[in-house]
């Protein structure tokens, strides 16, 4: 197959898997690695790298999985309050092998759209790169993330744009 099939079915191939179909094996640090790289690969406009990602893995993971869970219990009206919601969170978090922050970093040097979308393509470029090594993946953005500057070190000038879930597939 030449470069454009391969890329041609790698692009074909690419899903959004969930951590309830991720098994308990490990992601190698050699593909996280690559993952991270290929995102650094992406477009972006006066070369500003306007992304920023920190990997939770392990301990870190379920620290994360917990203040997720705390911040919806927070946030929730009592009455909007769903413990099979609130379950959940924990579990894709702690499902997933490792879990990735996707920040924006605005640098006032091009429109904030264009960082936004530079980032975009960089997650693209982590999804394609997941889909080569049959890692299952997904771009999660809930609202909760905005409530995550501190454990983020988020400055003024970024924006949390979501989490990327990352675990091996069954084979």
């Amino acid at each position: 197959m030449n470069k454009a099939e391969v890329l041609k079915e790698i692009i074909g191939q690419r899903r959004s898997v969930f951590p309830k179909d991720y098994t308990d094996t490990e992601v190698s640090q050699e593909i996280i690695d690559e993952i991270l790289h290929s995102a650094t690969l992406a477009p972006n406009h006066k070369r500003t790298k306007p992304w920023r990602f920190k990997v939770f893995k392990g301990e870190e993971k379920a620290k994360l999985a917990s203040e997720m869970q705390a911040i919806y219990k927070a946030t929730q009206p009592e009455q909007l309050f769903l413990e099979k919601k609130y379950n959940d969170i924990g579990f894709k978090i702690n499902k997933a092998d490792a879990v990735v922050s996707i920040v924006v970093n605005f640098s006032a040097m091009v429109p904030e759209w264009e960082e936004i979308a530079a980032v975009s393509m960089a997650v693209q470029n982590m999804y394609l790169t997941c889909t080569a090594h049959q890692v299952g993946c997904y771009w999660s953005s809930p609202k909760l993330v905005d409530h995550l500057q501190e454990s983020l070190t988020i400055e003024e000038n970024q924006k949390c744009l979501g989490l990327f879930y990352l675990g091996n597939l069954q084979e």
